[in-house]
C-alpha cells in the first residue's frame, strides 16, 4: 500500500513512504461558502499534515459554495497535486460530501475535519496513533465545545445521549466532524440524509472496534455556522431509521410482522369477546366502539405484515442485484493462503 511500517522499542511506530503513488492518509474536508477560512485553513492542515511525514492526500469536496471557496481551492490544487477538488453542482449537504470524500479516498485511513477550522488539524497526529492501535475507528470528543449553550452544546448533548441510548454504540460527541477511520469501514457504508453523524453506529454491523478522543475545539473566527435547530430535528429523525437498520435491516420481517401480529391477535381477542356477549347474552355490540376497534386492529396487523412481506423482498432485492454479502469478513484462513485486513 505504498507503506512500509519499523517497530521500534517502547512501541513507537515509524512509517517511511517506499515511494508508491498511494497516499497512506486521505483527509477529507467538505467546503461550503468558507473563502475566508480556506487559505488559513489549507495552511495549517498542510504544515500538521508535513510534520507527520506521512504520504497524504487532501480531498476538498465543494458543496455548491456560492462565494469563491472553489476558486481558491482551485488555485491550491493547480500548485500542490496532494490536492483534490471535488465541486457539486448545487448544494448536496454534508452527508453527501462527505460520500465523495470517501468514494474518491485512496489512502489506508481516512481522516475527516470541517472546514471552519474550529477542529484543530493538530489532533489529527492523536487520531492516528489510535488507529495504530489496533481501532477501526477513532471519533473526536470537543470535551470544552466552543459554541453557543443553548442553540448548539444543549440540543447536541441531548441528541448524543439520545443516539448512544438507541445505538449501543456510546459516544459523547457525535457531531464531531474529527474523526479517523480505516478506509474498509466507509467503502462497506452508503450514506444518505445526515447519516454522516451516526458512521460509527452504523459500522457497529460489521464489528469494528471504535473509541473517541478528546480533541481541541475553538471559537468560529470567520464566517457563519450552517448549523441549527432544524438540523437537529432532522438528526434525530434520521436516528429513528439508524436504529431500524441497525436492528432490522436484512429482516425486515421481524419488526413488522411482530407489529403484525400483535394487533391482528388483539383484534381478534376484542372481536371474540364481543361475538361471545352477543351469541351468550343477546347484547347489541353493532354501536359498540370496541367492534370499530377490533376491525381496525385487524386491518392494521393485516397492513403491517403485508409491509414485512414488502421489505422483505426489497432486502432481498437490494443484496441479490448487487450480489452483496450480508456478512463481513475481517479475514480468512484457505491452507497456506491468509487474507485479510492487517491490524
Amino acid at each position: 500500500m505504498g507503506i512500509t511500517t519499523t517497530h521500534k522499542p517502547h512501541t513507537e511506530t515509524v512509517h517511511q513512504w517506499d515511494g508508491a503513488s498511494a497516499p497512506y492518509l486521505s483527509v477529507v474536508v467538505p467546503v461550503y461558502n468558507e473563502e475566508e477560512t480556506i487559505p488559513h485553513l489549507y495552511r495549517r492542515l498542510t504544515t500538521e499534515l508535513e510534520h507527520l511525514g506521512l504520504p497524504y492526500e487532501i480531498i476538498a469536496v465543494d458543496d455548491g459554495s456560492s462565494d469563491r471557496s472553489f476558486a481558491l481551492l482551485r488555485d491550491l490544487a493547480r500548485a500542490d497535486r496532494r490536492l483534490r477538488v471535488v465541486r457539486f453542482r448545487r448544494n448536496f449537504g454534508q452527508t453527501a460530501a462527505f460520500s465523495a470524500g470517501f468514494d474518491r479516498a485512496q489512502g489506508e485511513v481516512v481522516v475527516t475535519i470541517d472546514a471552519d477550522l474550529q477542529n484543530d488539524p493538530a489532533d489529527i497526529g492523536a487520531l492516528l496513533a489510535k488507529i495504530e492501535e489496533g481501532y477501526d475507528v477513532v471519533s473526536g470528543w470537543r470535551a470544552h465545545r466552543q459554541d453557543p449553550f443553548l442553540n448548539r452544546r444543549l440540543p447536541s448533548i441531548i441528541a448524543n445521549r439520545l443516539i448512544s441510548w438507541a445505538t449501543g454504540v456510546r459516544l459523547h460527541d457525535y457531531g464531531c466532524s474529527l474523526k479517523a477511520y480505516r478506509l474498509e469501514v466507509v467503502r462497506g457504508i452508503r450514506l444518505y440524509g445526515e447519516l454522516h453523524r451516526f458512521i460509527p453506529a452504523i459500522a457497529s454491523w460489521q464489528g469494528v472496534t471504535v473509541t473517541e478522543l478528546p480533541v481541541r475545539h475553538a471559537p468560529r473566527r470567520f464566517g457563519r455556522s450552517k448549523y441549527g435547530i432544524s438540523r437537529t430535528l432532522r438528526v434525530l429523525l434520521d436516528l429513528v431509521t439508524v436504529r431500524f437498520l441497525l436492528s432490522y435491516g436484512t429482516r425486515p420481517m421481524h419488526i413488522f410482522g411482530l407489529l403484525g401480529l400483535l394487533a391482528g391477535g388483539l383484534g381478534m381477542l376484542i372481536g371474540a369477546y364481543l361475538t361471545w356477549i352477543k351469541l351468550a347474552y343477546g347484547a347489541a355490540i353493532s354501536d359498540r366502539p370496541l367492534l370499530l376497534l377490533a376491525v381496525l386492529l385487524i386491518v392494521l396487523g393485516v397492513q403491517f405484515m403485508s409491509l414485512g412481506l414488502i421489505g422483505e423482498l426489497v432486502v432481498r432485492t437490494y443484496y441479490e442485484a448487487q450480489a452483496k454479502p450480508i456478512y463481513v469478513v475481517r479475514e480468512e484462513v484457505d491452507g497456506e493462503t491468509w487474507r485479510g485486513s492487517q491490524q
